[in-house]
């Protein structure tokens, strides 16, 4: 059996995560500490206690996330449960920062930094109002790529998330996206759903983005991970430390290949996927994707002694 350990992205955060893991594991009670302390700011105080809308601005969600996936982490290695248990580690678009916060190639104080300095740039890369992203279903990544260049008509428009084989979410200017989502109608999707994002993440408008993620990678320390990543934008393994870096800056403006990673898991023999953090989001695209990789969803105290 091939254990693959997965991390959630964007959108999974809730009011609470990890309180529970933090109360019952001083391992995971460390990581928060660590996080707010790298942060100069009591993130965890937000995620336990404070405003959703608060939580889920990018610059918060980011951090906060990664540091749920990381308590997680800790309390599964309390249990004996760590990262020597995976053959892989994976995670979708942020979520890749804390797979590899788990596997050693960053420390948890740079992750947490970064993702702040990740959400910032995303934020501030284009202007509110002039972006948007939308989730197409019951289109193919093909058809989803034919009705992104055909709504561009000289905007950005890119196929951003191949998240299953039943979604694939499309980024870039606001008008073209509202194309896209009518085009994608047109052309047989069962739903064109334009999402509550704050920026249209994963697509060309993110360059400026990912010339400050550039700069704040360059001055990080990367180890090799202790498990190969499959990283997002190649759907492929990588363990070095150098392609791990120009990777994660690619990664700001490229597509999250999440389907072909998930299939990649498959073929290397993967044959269950625990995902690590907040909620179930991956769970449901793995199913979509590959039937034959068993999803665990790790968010909880309950969660852990379950795989015990």
């Amino acid at each position: 059996m091939t254990i693959a350990f997965v991390f959630p992205g964007q959108g999974a955060q809730a009011i609470g995560m990890g309180k529970a893991l933090a109360e019952s594991y001083p391992a995971a009670q460390a990581i928060f500490d660590e996080v707010d302390e790298a942060l100069g700011e009591k993130l965890s105080a937000l995620i336990w206690e404070g405003d959703i809308a608060e939580l889920t601005l990018t610059q918060n969600a980011q951090p906060a996330l990664m540091a749920t996936s990381m308590a997680a982490m800790r309390a599964l290695e309390a249990e004996g449960l760590g990262i020597a248990k995976a053959g892989f580690v994976a995670g979708h678009s942020l979520g890749e920062y804390s797979a590899l916060a788990a596997s050693g190639a960053i420390s948890v104080a740079d992750t947490a930094r970064l993702l702040r300095t990740r959400g910032q740039a995303m934020q501030s890369a284009v202007p509110v109002g002039e972006g948007a992203m939308a989730a197409i279903l019951g289109l193919d990544l093909a058809a989803v790529q034919a009705v992104a260049q055909e709504a561009a008509q000289g905007d950005v428009c890119q196929a951003a998330n191949d998240n299953d084989p039943t979604q694939v979410v499309v980024s870039g200017s606001k008008a073209a996206v509202e194309r896209a989502a009518v085009i994608a109608k047109e052309k047989g999707a069962k739903r064109a759903v334009m999402l509550p994002v704050s920026a249209p993440f994963h697509c060309a408008l993110m360059q400026p983005a990912a010339d400050v993620m550039a700069e704040a990678l360059a001055a990080v320390e990367i180890k090799a991970p202790a498990v190969p990543l499959i990283a997002n934008v190649r759907a492929e393994t990588v363990t070095d430390p150098d392609v791990i870096r120009q990777l994660l800056v690619e990664q700001v403006t490229g597509s999250v290949r999440w389907r072909e990673s998930v299939q990649n898991m498959a073929t290397q023999g993967v044959t269950e996927a625990w995902e690590i953090g907040a909620g179930k989001a991956l769970s449901g695209m793995i199913r979509k994707i590959d039937r034959s990789i068993a999803s665990k969803a790790v968010g909880t105290p309950d969660d852990v002694q379950k795989l015990l």
